[in-house]
């Protein structure tokens, strides 16, 4: 069982950067593809970004490409999605997931753990 906490959310105003992190646990970090979604109250969660194992490659979602790289760092555990040139739209609950599987990391089903998230908001 992988327990993914996020943190590093918080309030920043549009054309500001923040990065987000995931720490996992409970699992060895290296055998995961990691993925970021976001969702906003009453739609549905949203693929952002992924990154595989063991090749770290990495995809995006069209709106964030060039803004939002993310990144993993296997000996701690931990994933990031720097988020760069933000604008209000940017504003949601971010979660972490982990997949056992380079397939469907553009899909919720694709993931079999997640965390809780953490919030983002850019004001304008």
């Amino acid at each position: 069982q992988v327990q993914l906490v996020e943190s590093g959310g918080g309030l920043v105003q549009a054309g500001g950067s923040l990065r987000v992190s995931c720490a996992a646990s409970g699992g060895t970090f290296s055998r995961y593809a990691m993925g970021w979604f976001r969702q906003a109250p009453g739609k549905e969660r949203e693929f952002v970004a992924a990154v595989t194992r063991p090749c770290g490659s990495t995809y995006y979602t069209d709106s964030v490409k060039g803004r939002f790289p993310i990144s993993r760092d296997n000996a701690k555990n931990t994933v990031y999605l720097q988020m760069n040139s933000l604008t209000p739209a940017a504003t949601d609950v971010y979660s972490c997931a982990a997949s056992l599987s380079n397939d469907n990391l553009r899909r919720s089903i694709g993931y079999n753990y997640w965390g809780q998230g953490t919030q983002v908001t850019v004001s304008s």
